[in-house]
């Protein structure tokens, strides 16, 4: 194995639906998670050197996303607390050109092994993701089931890093863009598909002044709402520079009072130049009313 490092100068509740519209507001967390390769489009055919130049690549591991056009991704969020350990998967598709995208984002059981119904398991939550804006389907209590529930990420303390239970893979890539204290780790395989192994910390601040226009606001937002501007990662890019695998862990508090929670989110991607549409609701089925807490 390689091992270099490389420096730049800059910087007992498991799971509960969010106060207001998101998906988990967490008290305390760790995580991982893996995921399918597929073939790319060769774009550019990019000669990565990988331990030449690690910053540079990562610095723009969101513009060769957007060269990729669209991709299928699959994430997961793993928090922890008292000793419970509580997992939300997602599955789907994004267009990192428009920076949009749709998954289905499966909710773990409670600790009594029961969805806040009492039934077996939460019913799937449609997840659309555009600049600025997530939506969701199949929410939760008290919104009708022909209805979305719309949430401004701007407005966010965490910028929909942790709120939807999933990243926005933009923003997973655009977080690079501030990486720091980099070590490179050599090759190894994922799901078949050869790659340069990458870990370091990525400085919340930096990467927003740095993100694009649509990411700014959001990423400008995780910067003041987080405890903790520094971010590990460990990110994964294949020959072409194309980022197949990051994991980042974020930390913030839950309340003034309350102990700092860490929250592992893992993005996967695969099948470059995948076709991705994405319809957003109509004004008409956005719900406006008072969401009821699981």
């Amino acid at each position: 194995m390689v091992v270099q490092q490389y420096r730049d100068g800059g910087g007992a509740r498991a799971v509960r639906a969010l106060a207001a519209a998101g998906v988990i507001a967490v008290t305390a967390g760790c995580f991982g998670g893996d995921g399918g390769g597929g073939a790319g489009d060769g774009s550019g055919q990019r000669a990565v050197a990988a331990a030449d130049r690690p910053l540079d690549l990562l610095g723009q591991a969101a513009d060769v996303l957007v060269e990729a056009g669209g991709a299928e991704t699959r994430t997961s969020m793993e928090t922890a607390a008292g000793g419970t350990r509580v997992t939300i998967r997602g599955q789907g598709a994004y267009d990192f050109r428009k920076q949009m995208g749709r998954l289905r984002v499966v909710l773990p059981k409670d600790a009594a092994g029961k969805d806040a119904a009492g039934a077996g398991g939460h019913r799937p939550i449609t997840e659309l993701l555009a600049p600025g804006a997530l939506y969701m389907k199949n929410r939760g209590a008290g919104v009708p089931d022909d209805k979305w529930v719309r949430i401004d990420t701007t407005g966010l303390k965490d910028g929909n890093l942790v709120t939807g239970g999933v990243t926005d893979p933009m923003a997973a890539a655009e977080l690079l863009r501030g990486a720091a204290d980099v070590t490179y780790s050599g090759k190894t395989e994922l799901a078949g598909v050869t790659v340069h192994r990458y870990r370091g910390v990525a400085d919340l601040g930096r990467a927003a002044r740095a993100a694009s226009p649509q990411s700014r606001g959001a990423l400008s937002a995780a910067a003041k709402g987080f405890s903790k501007d520094a971010v590990p990662f460990d990110a994964y890019l294949d020959e072409d520079g194309r980022l197949r695998k990051v994991r980042h862990r974020f930390t913030f508090s839950s309340d003034a009072r309350g102990p700092e929670v860490s929250v592992v989110s893992t993005l996967l991607l695969y099948g470059f130049g995948l076709p991705v549409t994405v319809t957003l609701p109509d004004e008409g089925a956005i719900y406006t009313g008072e969401i009821r807490q699981g």
